[in-house]
């Protein structure tokens, strides 16, 4: 899918699952409109505070997330689930862990770039197989996958992943998501306003028409 002018800005990190619950809502809201909203993709590094110069994740640092913090999420995800018809998505214990998106998040800048046509199709496609699927999306053959599900050459990808450009490039996208004040995903931007979370569908609507 190409970028119009009439576009919402929204970061995200496939690994956060109120961003899957974030794209379903917008989907809802996307169906009540009579022309398209293109989404304007920005990465965001959800574990960044945990990932190392060598660029592996450290999950002993400790980010002051409890059992009583992972409860409450796993809570608010079942509420959305339900609220969002999201029937089809697994649950915390469901999934593979631990999950690094860093080179999912690769590929899909690289589509973004290259193949703008067909990044959305293949950014869903690594959505469900994460959330959905309950697959390992840093397997590079998951995302292979994921390519060719999307119409893409999976050779492409798998080439694109270990490219340095573009490695450097999400980097450089983590930091500028940082220099905006974007602090935790789901955020959706439009028109110098912003909305934090997997908001529902109304919400979105006021963000991007106002009312």
């Amino acid at each position: 899918m190409t970028e119009s002018d009439d576009a919402i800005t929204v970061y995200s990190d496939y690994v956060c699952p109120f961003c899957y619950l974030g794209r379903r809502s917008l989907e809802e809201y996307q169906d009540t409109r009579e022309t398209p909203l293109s989404v304007d993709w920005h990465p965001f590094d959800l574990r960044g505070h945990k990932r190392g110069p060598d660029g592996e994740i450290d999950h002993s640092v400790d980010d002051g997330k409890d059992e009583a913090y992972f409860e409450q999420a796993r809570q608010n995800v079942q509420r959305l689930r339900e609220k969002y018809g999201a029937t089809e998505m697994r649950s915390f214990d469901e999934i593979p862990d631990p999950v690094d998106s860093f080179d999912a998040q690769v590929a899909s800048l690289y589509v973004k770039s290259e193949r703008p046509d067909q990044w959305l199709a293949f950014d869903e496609a690594i959505f469900d197989a994460l959330w959905v699927d309950g697959r390992d999306i840093g397997e590079t053959a998951v995302l292979r996958d994921c390519a060719e599900r999307a119409g893409l050459d999976g050779s492409e990808i798998e080439a694109a992943v270990t490219d340095e450009r573009y490695r450097n490039r999400l980097r450089e996208r983590f930091a500028e998501a940082q220099q905006h004040g974007v602090t935790g995903v789901p955020t959706f931007a439009y028109d110098s306003h912003a909305a934090r979370g997997a908001v529902p569908p109304e919400h979105i609507e006021r963000l991007v028409e106002g009312n």
